[in-house]
């Protein structure tokens, strides 16, 4: 940095000793034309030319000062050298353009500072001292043979000791001077280029640490248009920064009316809000996601310059907090299940059990026959919703063995193709990779979770349509996937909170507790159930069911 920083200062020094020269030629062409004989024509033109000639020399080794330092030296050498010529011309000591000494010294300081600017002090001493001293000893006798100039009256020495004195102290009091401004500017540039990297490395620091944020951070003007959108903030919505900025918050994040309204009438009177959670559609057709936002201003000194948001995803969360809720739901209810379903069970089988012998025993109407037949099925109903009470709410004993998923799956297709349920206008379909689906479960409890989503599909389509049973390996946890889909009336999504509460079931027939219990087996498995549904299309339930480890029994 040092050298391109010295090659810059040299190439200003060349490009203003040629404007000089220039000058100094256009100016004596002038003065020749409008007063000929004025000066002396010959040495005036030629120390002109000489020093374009030294001009062109300088720039063609400007490229190599940064090996030969000496060419620095040189230059400015030669700039005293010619100044003194001159000086020499124009009378010597009774030169009126002694002060020009200054122009070297002063670009010897801005090139090579104090130490620059004394040198060529000095050596211009020693030419100007010289230089007088020729004319006192040997006189102008070269100027006046060749060049036939008038013969210059020479100040008397004391004069002449004192204007060279003077002239003397000028060439080393700018040195100095010039030289002590090149080193503060210098030392001045040095602290402005640390403060600048330091500036710039907190800068650096601090995008980094808002990039690092696991949140979303958007900063706004007063008028909600983006000005910065971390790294965060793009990996959660897909937008990148370089569309975002600029755009409205509101349709960049898909905003909802009520926060655009606590935005524009509430928060500019209020502290950091949090807002209710929200979905956000993905534009890449990856479905919604949930969005936790909080607002507040964007303080600076000069007072409020806009809006910070920030915004996390919260769907894991949001779900295992259902998840949660929907656990404690269920235990509750199974609680509740397990403590009445002996009181009920059991006074059940003796009413039935009575009423089936007093049919066979009394003379009975076909009236009373009906009745009694109706009092037979509901006492039935009754004792199947107890045992699915009890299937739910008891800790289930598991007989672990190795099965083949497919098995399965295919029974459970067989079986629906010649349930009641299933009409010419229904179609099971049952898609199984040719290879084993090897899983270590019990085999009852893996019927049942595909035979209760599978029946719950069948009666989502009541005028008919395809079911589709799928077994796939999964290769993350080595456990199996089980996928049901159907193209039936859908679930909204106000619905799918509740999907797996007892009692929740919206078919005419059934307890409620089909998918209860599914719920119940699959996280007995520490597996997952993933639903997805739109109105009117269908519904897809994939469950997934890692390898076993251990199995929860509580």
């Amino acid at each position: 940095m040092f050298d391109t920083e010295l090659r810059r200062k040299l190439a200003w020094l060349i490009a203003i000793r040629a404007i000089l020269s220039t000058i100094l030629l256009g100016s004596a062409t002038l003065m020749q034309l409008s007063a000929p004989g004025s000066f002396p024509v010959d040495p005036f033109f030629s120390l002109i030319g000489l020093t374009y000639a030294l001009t062109i020399f300088y720039a063609a080794t400007l490229r190599y000062v940064d090996r030969f330092r000496w060419l620095v030296d040189l230059q400015l050498a030669g700039d005293a050298l010619v100044v003194s010529a001159f000086i020499y011309l124009t009378g010597g000591v009774a030169s009126y353009f002694s002060l020009v000494y200054v122009l070297p010294i002063v670009a010897a300081s801005t090139v090579q500072f104090r130490r620059g600017g004394l040198l060529v002090a000095t050596f211009s001493t020693v030419l100007y001292v010289g230089l007088v001293a020729g004319q006192y000893t040997v006189g102008d006798v070269l100027l006046q043979s060749r060049w036939g100039m008038p013969l210059i009256v020479l100040p008397p020495r004391l004069l002449a000791q004192y204007t060279v004195t003077l002239n003397v102290f000028s060439f080393f009091a700018v040195a100095l001077l010039s030289g002590s401004l090149a080193e503060k500017a210098r030392s001045t540039g040095v602290r402005l280029q640390r403060a600048s990297t330091e500036i710039a490395g907190l800068q650096a620091l601090n995008q980094h640490v808002i990039d690092s944020l696991p949140s979303g951070l958007v900063t706004t003007d007063p008028q909600q248009r983006i000005l910065t959108f971390n790294r965060a903030a793009e990996l959660i919505t897909g937008v990148a920064s370089a569309s975002a900025i600029g755009r409205p918050i509101g349709n960049v994040l898909q905003l909802p009316a009520p926060v655009l309204k606590v935005l524009n009438d509430d928060l500019p009177d209020s502290e950091a809000r949090r807002h209710d959670e929200f979905f956000y559609r993905m534009g890449d057709g990856c479905g919604e996601i949930e969005l936790g936002l909080s607002t507040t201003h964007l303080e600076t000194p000069g007072g409020r310059a806009g809006f910070l948001f920030s915004f996390q995803d919260v769907t894991k969360i949001k779900k295992l907090e259902r998840d949660a809720a929907i656990q404690q739901r269920l235990a509750a209810v199974g609680e509740m299940a397990a403590g009445i379903a002996h009181e009920i069970r059991n006074p059940l089988a003796s009413m039935s059990g009575s009423i089936q012998i007093l049919r066979q025993e009394l003379p009975l109407s076909v009236e009373q026959e009906q009745l009694m037949d109706i009092v037979l099925r509901e006492s039935e109903r009754l004792n199947n919703t107890i045992r699915s009470f009890l299937a739910y709410a008891r800790p289930q004993r598991f007989a672990i063995a190795r099965l083949d998923v497919r098995r399965a799956l295919s029974d459970a297709a067989q079986l629906l193709r010649n349930s009641s349920d299933v009409h010419e206008r229904h179609v099971v379909d049952v898609d199984l990779p040719p290879h084993e689906l090897w899983y270590e479960a019990d085999e009852g409890q893996i019927k049942q979770i595909v035979w209760n989503l599978a029946t719950n599909g069948i009666r989502a389509m009541p005028e008919g349509g395809r079911l589709r049973l799928t077994g796939a390996s999964e290769p993350v946890s080595n456990g199996v996937i089980i996928t049901v889909q159907d193209e039936g009336v859908g679930i909204p999504a106000a619905e799918l909170d509740g999907l797996f509460q007892p009692f929740h079931g919206t078919f005419a027939k059934g307890s409620g507790l089909g998918l209860a219990i599914v719920h119940r087996i699959v996280s007995d498995y520490n597996g997952e159930i993933q639903v997805s549904s739109q109105p009117g299309l269908g519904t897809t339930v994939s469950v997934r069911l890692p390898a076993q480890r251990s199995v929860a029994t509580t």
